[in-house]
């Protein structure tokens, strides 16, 4: 089997013979995150080895890149001119192909692939034309492809223009209660299905919870973002398998999807999965469990709590 929409993803021969190409931009998105959500990655991670000519993204920061500047809470979704501010520090324009690549440099939150999809779904969506480097810097530095310590230049280009219809790529909290009274009213053919892309044990609540509640919000399925991914490669895991995780939670049905997390990075993931089979009735969560489990009106399941 083979993913429906393989152009969302570039191999590292492909990359490679397009380092000299001045319409392919490479933005590394490396995350290293400190506990007030500072990213020390450019410093630690990118300087030192990076692809010759990329450029680096900071997307992870809590007020990073592709983040709502204003919000209250973290990682929020940007508005069309921040989109263009954004794009245009690091030269892309209308004609600019766009690579995202990253390392993981620890487990959990810096994962690379998770930052990947968390920039692509905004650039996606904003209507740039962007993949996601299948296996990230660690298959590029594997095979031995080239590396540098030399700072990159920014190229000039023309502005980029945000495409319209990118509201229906985030949730908000409104559209997550209603897929829940839809699962609550008939049981079966409800408005959404919710996808909670959080590890098993945070679902079942007996992991790291992401607010004041434990676990999930009521009538959600969980397809853990980590079950996506090559635990060995860092690659995402071959079509098949993705398939075959993505129809057992009936996520590859009719209706619609609502992917959440802890703060919507993790539930990215699971909405670009689903994307690589050519699904497009698909919205992330904004704020997930961040603003979710604040407010105790809010139906929550916690199976570690029952009985």
């Amino acid at each position: 089997m083979n993913f429906t929409k393989p152009e969302y993803l570039v191999t590292t021969a492909w990359l490679a013979g397009q380092l000299d190409n001045a319409d392919v931009r490479v933005l590394d998105v490396t995350a290293k995150l400190t506990s007030k959500l500072e990213n020390r990655a450019e410093a630690e991670c990118y300087h030192d080895s990076h692809i010759p000519g990329s450029l680096f993204f900071d997307v992870s920061a809590g007020k990073g890149v592709l983040s709502n500047q204003d919000a209250a809470l973290p990682w929020m979704w940007p508005t069309p001119d921040e989109v263009v501010a954004s794009l245009a520090a690091v030269g892309v324009g209308p004609e600019t192909k766009v690579v995202l690549v990253a390392r993981t440099p620890r487990d959990g939150i810096d994962s690379g692939s998770m930052w990947c999809t968390r920039a692509w779904w905004t650039m996606h969506h904003y209507g740039v034309d962007c993949a996601i480097l299948h296996g990230g810097l660690e298959r590029w530095e594997a095979e031995g492809r080239p590396l540098t310590d030399q700072p990159s230049t920014v190229p000039e280009t023309a502005p980029f223009v945000p495409a319209s219809g990118w509201e229906s790529a985030r949730a908000t909290k409104a559209d997550v209660l209603a897929a829940v009274q839809g699962i609550d009213a008939d049981g079966a053919q409800a408005p959404a299905c919710l996808v909670d892309a959080l590890p098993a044990d945070s679902f079942d609540g007996t992991g790291t919870s992401y607010g004041p509640r434990s676990g999930h919000i009521t009538g959600a399925v969980n397809v853990p973002y980590r079950s996506l991914i090559d635990a060995e490669t860092a690659a995402f895991v071959d079509a098949d398998i993705m398939h075959t995780h993505l129809v057992d939670a009936g996520l590859l049905s009719e209706r619609n999807v609502i992917t959440y997390c802890g703060g919507a990075i993790a539930a990215t993931v699971d909405a670009f999965a689903v994307a690589l089979f050519d699904k497009t009735n698909v919205a992330v969560y904004d704020a997930s469990l961040m603003e979710w489990t604040t407010d105790d009106e809010l139906p929550m399941t916690n199976p570690s709590a029952a009985g």
